[in-house]
């Protein structure tokens, strides 16, 4: 029934999106359209990820729903980087990292545990993710922050531009341990287990390619669009620039991963949701905002990496809290619903910033 929703949305919102846009409709009904269109192609990523990670298994198929996901928010933000929204940009990448910190993993282990008392993931990727989590975040977006304070705006950039080769480097060193290296070495059966390995994909890897594929390359001209009704948008609501990027955008770019990592779950298969929700964070901060930093030079506004001092402290909160509850390899809903809880209060202290 969801997925037949979820078709119609799509199948509607795609052309009423180019008729709306074509025909100048009022831009707070269009953000509106744009937004429930990007969910709806996001769900078609998602069943398409996850037919992958049948197939390829559960790091290789969340690699790829969070490499998918985080296309759509790496399309929106290129969009707003070349109309000069480096805030929103910058507010987004933050959203995102809270996001699936805070939103994904905590209605991943919330919905999940309401279903099963106890959940069992990969412990030795959860303590590999916390150190590339603690470098990523409380190391490399904290140093900039820190010396620009006492360095003029050229230096800065120059900077930001080294960590994000650096980080680069790192994530692609990072994926080479845990795919080539490392493979299969730190392996760790999870209840439920067995199942994964009888479960029939619902498409076949070449039609589940194509699909993210074409869905992508949707989103990519709705994407576009939705970035030039963000500041009528925030006017006629009353939002800032600030809760624009952390909230909206970053929910309806992360769209995909957020209801596969939801639906895997449910369906016990935790090693694949948590790989979404930490994979899609470590390629955010280490791949997705480094590699904006380099595109932005090319562009008339360069963006350093340089958050503000509540977008550092809510994502140093949001990786030390998921840290501390996901490094023992288990879930239950309680410690869903705080990870939720903690999200909330941060919401709610970007709405009213």
């Amino acid at each position: 029934m969801t997925n037949k929703i979820f078709m119609a949305l799509a199948f509607i919102g795609v052309p009423v999106s180019v008729i709306g846009s074509l025909m100048h409709w009022p831009s707070t009904v269009l953000f509106i359209i744009y937004c429930l269109t990007i969910i709806a192609l996001a769900s078609f990523m998602g069943r398409a990820t996850e037919s992958l990670a049948i197939v390829t298994g559960p790091r290789i198929g969340g690699l790829l729903n969070a490499t998918f996901g985080n296309a759509v928010e790496l399309i929106i933000s290129i969009f707003a980087l070349k109309a000069g929204l480096v805030g929103v940009v910058l507010a987004s990448l933050t959203g995102s990292v809270l996001g699936n910190l805070l939103l994904v993993a905590g209605l991943s282990f919330f919905v999940g545990g309401l279903k099963f008392k106890r959940q069992l993931y990969n412990v030795y990727d959860a303590r590999h993710n916390s150190g590339l989590l603690m470098f990523a975040v409380v190391v490399a977006f904290v140093i900039p922050e820190v010396f620009s304070m006492k360095m003029e705006a050229p230096k800065t950039l120059s900077l930001s531009v080294g960590i994000s080769i650096i980080l680069i480097a790192l994530y692609l060193a990072a994926l080479f341990f845990k795919l080539v290296t490392h493979r299969g070495v730190y392996q760790h059966e999870t209840e439920g287990g067995e199942a994964h390995h009888e479960e029939e994909p619902e498409w076949g890897k070449g039609k589940a390619l194509t699909i993210l594929l074409v869905a992508t390359l949707a989103v990519a001209y709705v994407s576009e669009k939705l970035v030039h009704t963000l500041s009528v948008v925030a006017e006629s609501f009353g939002w800032t620039e600030l809760f624009i990027g952390v909230i909206i955008v970053a929910i309806v770019g992360n769209a995909a991963e957020h209801a596969s990592a939801i639906i895997m779950a449910y369906k016990n298969k935790m090693d694949i949701a948590v790989e979404i929700a930490v994979g899609s964070t470590l390629q955010i901060a280490m791949f997705v905002a480094p590699l904006l930093v380099l595109i932005s030079l090319f562009f008339e506004k360069s963006m350093p990496l340089v958050f503000s001092m509540p977008e550092l402290v809510a994502m140093v909160s949001a990786v030390l809290l998921t840290i501390v509850i996901s490094n023992d390899g288990e879930s239950n809903w309680f410690e869903g619903l705080t990870m939720l809880a903690a999200y909330i209060i941060i919401g709610i202290g970007f709405f009213l910033l």
